[in-house]
């Protein structure tokens, strides 16, 4: 049978304890990772760029949802490199591989919102 303690944070607490551990994420994400800041700076620039560009709803939201994947696939190559460490230091060709399959996780996704702006934009101006 179920612990009964699994199911106290429900509704509204829960949710401001999701969001309260979604912002610490984001902070360590931005204190500790110099291409996670990137990304950030990044979309700054561009997500005013997207609205200047008055592209419509949809591709508006490929545009800048193109570039929120890309630090979501960063925070999660993050989570899965710390714990990793956190296993040992150790370099082991398991660990590496899985280090590696979340570094080729971050180029496609920084692929597919290049392609995503690249297209647009020639479409738009080429």
């Amino acid at each position: 049978m179920a612990d009964s303690s699994q199911f106290r944070n429900t509704g509204i607490k829960r949710i401001i304890l999701a969001t309260k551990y979604s912002a610490h994420g984001l902070a360590a994400g931005f204190k500790n990772e110099a291409a996670f800041r990137q990304e950030a700076l990044l979309t700054l620039i561009l997500t005013p760029v997207a609205i200047w560009l008055k592209p419509g709803f949809i591709p508006f939201c490929l545009l800048v949802g193109s570039l929120l994947l890309v630090m979501m696939v960063e925070l999660l190559n993050t989570a899965v490199e710390t714990a990793i460490d956190y296993q040992s230091m150790e370099v082991h060709p398991m660990a590496k591989l899985a280090k590696d399959f979340g570094s080729a996780a971050v180029f496609l996704s920084i692929l597919n919102s290049a392609m995503i702006w690249g297209f647009y934009l020639w479409d738009r101006f080429g």
